[in-house]
């Protein structure tokens, strides 16, 4: 584990912290802590031996989507992203907290070993900003350092709490590391395994297509559109007809559709 790497990343976490699923992970065996103690070990990720997490953003209750994974995983174009960015753009106290709703969740990924499970093999824990930076100011730390090296590392102790605790609806679980070092395990054919038979998180989720994320974003803006275009439709009356009447053309008005399409025309974004 690079530490130097995780002390940027921690630095950058401070800084920032101041100022319908497309999931394909139905056989990929999930951690979840249960209230209680528990001890696992994070493994050296295969696929960055330097940083063993993996950052992904979503987008929740979007439109008919209940998830969504944010392109910007992949490095590809993400509408939800550039309208927000639109909306900052403006100096509208309304815009900035709209753009403010549209922000995505980073959620993070690391693969580990659960002590007593380990005839299950790796399992990815999925967890929040909080215990991310736990495990961040953890490795920059000197007295504690790479705890994923697997001949001088450290388990990780879980305490997990629940929601008579919180105060909340949710679990709340604190990490800490073990004050002994420790081999990952004394096996070193299993400890081969372990460290190549990993999923990587990316390789879970799909990127849906930019349009049906437009699509979703402009259901999640507009919920009644239809229904108030209809009942409009609805309303008009044929004007009655004149012997007279002006040559002059009438001006075609865009629909919602048309205008919400405008904004993402290359050559009027501002990006």
């Amino acid at each position: 584990m690079n530490l130097d790497a995780i002390k940027k990343k921690l630095e950058s976490m401070q800084k920032t912290s101041n100022g319908g699923s497309n999931s394909n992970s139905s056989n990929v065996k999930r951690f979840k802590p249960t209230i209680g103690k528990q001890t696992i070990r994070v493994v050296p990720f295969k696929y960055n031996k330097e940083f063993p997490f993996t950052e992904m953003k979503f987008y929740y209750g979007i439109g008919s989507r209940k998830v969504i994974a944010s392109p910007l995983n992949w490095g590809e174009k993400d509408p939800i992203a550039e309208f927000a960015k639109q909306l900052r753009g403006t100096n509208d106290k309304e815009n900035w907290r709209l753009a403010k709703k549209l922000d995505p969740k980073t959620r993070i990924y690391a693969p580990v070993i659960v002590r007593g499970e380990e005839s299950e093999g790796i399992q990815l824990w999925e967890f929040g900003k909080e215990i991310y930076e736990a495990f961040l100011q953890m490795a920059a730390d000197e007295e504690v350092g790479d705890f994923t090296d697997v001949m001088s590392g450290r388990d990780i102790k879980l305490v997990t709490v629940g929601p008579e605790s919180t105060g909340t609806a949710y679990n709340k679980t604190t990490i800490a590391p073990s004050m002994k070092t420790s081999s990952l395990s004394e096996d070193s054919k299993l400890i081969e395994k372990w460290l190549e038979e990993q999923e990587n998180p990316k390789d879970l989720y799909k990127p849906l297509p930019f349009d049906t994320i437009k699509q979703a974003l402009q259901e999640w803006l507009n919920p009644e559109e239809d229904e108030e275009e209809a009942v409009i439709e609805d309303e008009v009356k044929e004007e009655p007809k004149s012997n007279y009447s002006l040559s002059t053309k009438p001006v075609a008005k865009k629909s919602k559709a048309e205008a919400f399409d405008d904004l993402f025309d290359d050559d009027d974004a501002p990006f």
